[in-house]
């Protein structure tokens, strides 16, 4: 498999990290290496370091290749969310940045076999990390229909998710559901004839499923909290995300960690525990500009948001 990646605001990453060259970093979804490469670029490569963690061991092997020119950087088989884990694994304490660069990967995307995209006709499978057990094809036949409507509606914000859940139960009633063609053809009989500016009718229905299959939500808010935490002072925090439900998370992350409060607002005082750790470097998320989207166009829908911590 080749891996071909275009790093999204690959610039405004790097600058947003403001790299020391003696400092720490983590590359918490090290993909194709595009932005860990410019990270260890800057490093001085006996006194820094880059941990550059995925939990898909096919982008890890391409990331050795790709950085092996460099000896200052470790590989670290797991997921983000584990971060706090991994670092005290590594018996290190605090790091001076880290990137998340969130959702699917663009060669993941283009590795049909791996069942993300809604081209073709592959397995349902979806998972980033193929030793896990949950994979598509078992959240498409396995889960109750009020269950997958409330997936397809959260996850994939769209709105015929009860039709596509409904169409989804009878057609697995009569076989099991095995290929991405399969669920294509489901959502598009489930959904009416869209403007095509709308882009392809299963592109929300993937979204959701990926999102389920890889817990990729539920656990975002308390990594984007776990990272800011083990930042050294001044140390920064860039995330980078795809859709509206992600960038929810990190920002309500954010808002948490420069102390916000989260009350309502007829309790006369604060008992959420609000506490100040850092400020919002990024008053508005960054969005890439004209020509980034012009050459990548995953760029188009790319926030980067940057935290400092105090």
């Amino acid at each position: 498999m080749e891996f071909k990646h275009i790093p999204v605001l690959l610039n405004e990453c790097i600058n947003g990290l403001n790299i020391k060259t003696d400092g720490v970093y983590v590359d918490g979804t090290l993909g194709g290496a595009g932005h860990s490469l410019e990270i260890v670029k800057k490093l001085d490569q006996n006194k820094g370091l880059l941990i550059g963690i995925d939990r898909d061991e096919e982008a890890l092997n391409a990331a050795k290749e790709k950085l092996k020119d460099y000896k200052n950087v470790k590989y670290v088989h797991s997921n983000h969310d584990n971060i706090k884990q991994i670092l005290v694994d590594l018996n290190i304490e605090k790091v001076d940045g880290i990137l998340l660069d969130l959702g699917v990967s663009s060669y993941q995307l283009d590795e049909k076999n791996r069942g993300f995209s809604y081209i073709g006709s592959n397995d349902l499978d979806m998972r980033m990390d193929k030793s896990q057990r949950l994979t598509a094809k078992e959240v498409i036949n396995s889960y109750k229909e009020e269950h997958l409507a409330s997936i397809i509606y959260e996850y994939g914000e769209e709105r015929f998710s009860r039709n596509i859940a409904k169409n989804i139960c009878i057609e697995r009633g009569k076989k099991t559901i095995e290929t991405t063609e399969e669920l294509v053809k489901i959502i598009e009989k489930s959904i009416p004839r869209l403007n095509p500016k709308d882009g392809h009718p299963a592109k929300r229905t993937f979204q959701a499923i990926r999102i389920e299959v890889n817990n990729e939500i539920k656990p975002l808010e308390n990594t984007i909290l776990d990272s800011i935490d083990v930042l050294n002072t001044g140390g920064r925090l860039c995330v980078i995300s795809f859709h509206s439900i992600e960038d929810r998370a990190v920002k309500n992350a954010f808002n948490k960690a420069r102390g916000q409060c989260s009350c309502p607002k007829d309790i006369p005082y604060c008992v959420c525990g609000a506490k100040k750790v850092g400020k919002i470097i990024t008053k508005k998320p960054i969005i890439a500009n004209m020509e980034e989207q012009k050459n990548n166009s995953r760029s188009k829908s790319a926030k980067l948001r940057i935290f400092e911590k105090d």
